[in-house]
């Protein structure tokens, strides 16, 4: 299937990380989603029902990144994931997650990950 729903830098503030000072202070994260689901039923009847309701998909990443602490990225992102997968009727997602303010002894413009996770990855680690 070739059908997506993007979402592009969502942007949230967390206390992710490794070390003390990354999970004491709030700093930004930010995530990319890609949906894949059939959309031509949606399309057709321009009905919202048969589709995934942006606003939710977003309150749901950031209850996420907001509201709980990881050590690592992969960690977060696979959380989301795993949400997505059991909250919304997708079949696929591709999550992508930036810290843009990442401390290193050069210049860097983000460390990030990117996951593809399927229905059934989900169900299988249930």
């Amino acid at each position: 299937m070739t059908d997506r729903i993007l979402m592009a830098n969502m942007q949230f503030q967390g206390r992710h990380g490794v070390y003390d000072y990354e999970r004491l202070n709030p700093q930004r994260f930010e995530v990319d989603l890609e949906l894949v689901k059939d959309l031509q039923p949606a399309g057709l009847e321009d009905d919202l029902e048969q589709t995934v309701d942006y606003g939710k998909v977003f309150d749901a990443v950031r209850q996420i990144v907001e509201s709980t602490s990881y050590r690592l990225l992969e960690a977060l992102a696979e959380a989301i994931s795993h949400e997505l997968l059991a909250d919304f009727s997708i079949d696929e997602v591709t999550v992508r997650v930036r810290k843009p303010e990442v401390r290193l002894s050069g210049s860097l413009d983000y460390a990030g990950v990117e996951i593809v996770r399927r229905r059934g990855d989900v169900e299988r680690r249930s």
